[in-house]
């Protein structure tokens, strides 16, 4: 079994920093980069990007709402999907000019935050974001969430695409990623993270807050890589996949 080991970094902002996308980005086997809009700068990608290179993992697009002061968490409305195609391929046509600079390329791209949630809830703004990755280039890999409307638009709109968990969230029956306003919607343990996701891959289907089990396609898992615990749970993540049996490599090598 082969699998992509993905992780959302460059979300530091000038002074300010968030995560250890050095660390992770010896872990993981690709990288979806903020693009200014809920964080990161031109510094802070360039040097992503550059890492990712250096160490062979694949780069993408992390397109969010112009929400930098609530780090794209809120829910923005009011935006018409012609303007939110707009902003989703300025955000895109960003990260390749930097990728450009250091001789690498962007080869997906992963809605962040609220504007993630909506896009796997709502056929429109699912539509719209591939409308622009299309737009942009029609190679790029749409990452979506098994059984979410992300999986439609990627189909209608005839884009390859990569189906996604996430080793550190919960989930709802639906399939949807619990709020991160309730309790339990972020895992912090390490090795009870890469437990589920064995199982996971094991079984195909990952358990919900309720216990049922919700069917899903596994082609890359995601560790966030804004919480304390991100780079360890990575590590321990990618250790125990590979003793079983699991091959890591960038989707761009499948």
């Amino acid at each position: 079994m082969r699998v992509d080991l993905n992780s959302d970094l460059g979300e530091s902002f000038g002074p300010w920093k968030m995560g250890d996308d050095e660390a992770m980005l010896g872990i993981i086997t690709s990288a979806s980069v903020a693009c200014g809009w809920h964080a990161g700068d031109p510094i802070v990608m360039h040097r992503a990007a550059e890492l990712a290179k250096q160490n062979g993992v694949a780069i993408g697009a992390h397109p969010s709402f112009n929400d930098l002061w609530g780090f794209g968490r809120r829910v923005i409305r009011g935006t018409s999907m012609a303007e939110l195609e707009k902003m989703v391929a300025y955000q895109i046509g960003a990260l390749q000019g930097i990728a450009a600079m250091v001789g690498h390329r962007v080869t997906h791209v992963k809605a962040h935050g609220a504007l993630g949630n909506l896009a796997n809830d709502e056929d429109d703004i699912a539509l719209a974001l591939g409308r622009a990755m299309r737009a942009v280039d029609r190679n790029l890999v749409y990452v979506v969430m098994p059984g979410r409307p992300t999986v439609a638009a990627a189909e209608k709109l005839g884009l390859p695409m990569l189906q996604e968990i996430f080793a550190d969230r919960a989930y709802e029956d639906n399939g949807q990623l619990v709020s991160r306003g309730k309790p339990g919607a972020v895992i912090h343990g390490a090795a009870a993270a890469a437990e589920r996701i064995l199982r996971a891959l094991q079984d195909n289907v990952m358990i919900s807050v309720t216990g049922r089990k919700v069917p899903v396609k596994i082609d890359t898992i995601c560790v966030h890589g804004d919480t304390p615990t991100a780079v360890e749970m990575a590590r321990q993540l990618r250790q125990q996949l590979e003793q079983a049996g699991v091959a890591l490599e960038p989707y761009t090598a499948q």
